[in-house]
Order: structure tokens, then sequence, then C-alpha cells
């Protein structure tokens, strides 16, 4: 799945649009990398996203085309 997606359906970033512009800025870091919105998401992969001097981490634990919003809390464990 596509990483502005996932950011999205995991209810992380509430917007895909918001998610892809963070993506653009290079707020987002995935497994230490700078990430596009294009990258594909794996099972354990760890993201950062940095919103203005708020640093979060997130380990991907599950990967759904849809999640209600009490599946999308188990599709990832913040880290920080």
């Amino acid at each position: 799945m596509r990483l502005d997606k996932y950011l999205k359906v995991s209810r992380i970033i509430k917007r895909r649009t918001v998610a892809n512009e963070v993506c653009d800025a290079k707020h987002v870091t995935v497994n230490g990398k700078i990430a596009r919105a294009s990258l594909e998401v794996k099972v354990g992969d760890i993201i950062e996203i940095q919103m203005g001097s708020n640093l979060t981490k997130y380990q991907v634990l599950n990967i759904s085309e849809h999640a209600t919003k009490e599946n999308a809390s188990l599709m990832f464990k913040q880290l920080s």
C-alpha cells in the first residue's frame, strides 16, 4: 500500500492530500530514509513524521485497505 494511503487509512494523518503534502515537504522517513508518498509500506516498517518540533515514530503492524475507527489503531504501534 502507498505511504500516503496508509497514513490516511490508519488515521495517523486525517486526509490523504495532507499526507501527500507532508511527504513532499520531506517530513516523513521510513526506516531512516526520506520517503515519497508513493513508497510501498510493508509490515515492520518504522515511519517517522516530523510536524514542527514534534517527532513521532510508528511501527507498521498491519496493512488493510479499509479500517473502521476502532480497527485503525490496530494497524500501527506508536513508538514515541
